[in-house]
């Protein structure tokens, strides 16, 4: 029987062996699936790119990989619930995601001031971001949450909006909004971490391992709602559950790097006092949590 009193975190546990609300150590591909099928809202999966030279990031192959974290995570997914896989621009070729996931998007996160070391080639000044929904109809996209400013000008916005072919024709709908607009696909206005960056942790987490705040922020806010829950399966150095709780998400986090909790445990314990704590979960989706939770796995 259900308590009818108590915080999230006390009616989830120990039926949620993964607590809320806290960073778990280690392996993701072990501890994600105790996590209670179709009990996760949004995922935030900044994991290996097999590119590096870190013991962390050598992966024979990344689409392969990026295909079982994609299985998984489908099951954990609630219907219409969003995943951001990041990586780069190879890490969905020639795996089929499709009987999992809809992929909506992949989102160019364009870094014009990284060094341009390519003498034969091109360099990569860019990594991806791929946006799926679970299934064909997203849950949430809070659009008015993540406008950035109009680049066009107010006047000249007007006057195209007058153009019998744009009155008229299919985006006829579509107004200047003084809110600023959607951020598109390139996003080019949030800057990587560099050596002088405040919230930087550590020289040896910049670029490989901690993004801007800005960045997971933005993902948070557009595909979120107050008190929904937010997997972050290698959390790294802590910024999306610094980010969750700033914005009063709930979260479940996994590292697998003793070093690294210890540095995330202590953003978190500074933001503390500064954010919104999520409420408790309706008694409804608590009991669904309950019914579905999945087995632990040895």
């Amino acid at each position: 029987m259900l308590a009818s009193r108590g915080s999230c975190e006390e009616l989830l546990n120990p039926p949620l062996p993964l607590k809320l609300n806290q960073i778990h150590g280690g392996d993701a591909l072990q501890l994600v699936p105790s996590v209670p099928d179709g009990s996760v809202d949004l995922i935030i999966c900044d994991g290996p790119y097999g590119t590096q030279s870190h013991a962390w990031d050598q992966i024979p192959n990344i689409q392969e990989f990026n295909l079982t974290l994609i299985r998984m995570f489908s099951v954990k997914l609630k219907h219409g619930g969003a995943l951001y896989l990041f990586g780069k621009s190879n890490c969905l070729d020639f795996i089929d995601y499709r009987p999992y996931l809809t992929l909506c998007s992949r989102i160019i996160w364009f870094q014009p001031n990284r060094l341009s070391q390519g003498r034969i080639n091109y360099t990569n000044n860019y990594d991806i971001i791929c946006y799926f929904i679970k299934g064909h109809r997203l849950r949430v996209f809070n659009l008015d949450d993540i406008r950035v400013p109009q680049l066009v000008e107010l006047e000249h916005r007007l006057r195209c909006e007058k153009v019998p072919s744009v009155s008229n024709g299919k985006f006829s709908k579509t107004k200047f909004n003084q809110k600023g607009k959607n951020p598109g696909d390139v996003w080019g206005d949030i800057k990587q971490l560099t050596y002088k960056s405040h919230e930087l942790i550590s020289r040896a987490a910049l670029n490989t391992i901690q993004k801007p705040e800005k960045l997971i922020e933005r993902l948070v806010k557009a595909s979120s709602l107050p008190n929904d829950l937010v997997l972050d399966p290698f959390c790294g150095t802590g910024t999306c559950p610094v980010v969750c709780q700033r914005l009063g998400r709930n979260f479940i986090a996994i590292e697998s790097d003793h070093d690294f909790i210890n540095v995330a445990n202590t953003r978190l314990k500074r933001t503390m006092n500064h954010v919104r704590v999520p409420q408790k979960l309706p008694s409804s989706q608590l009991k669904n949590l309950l019914t579905h939770a999945a087995p632990l796995h040895n």
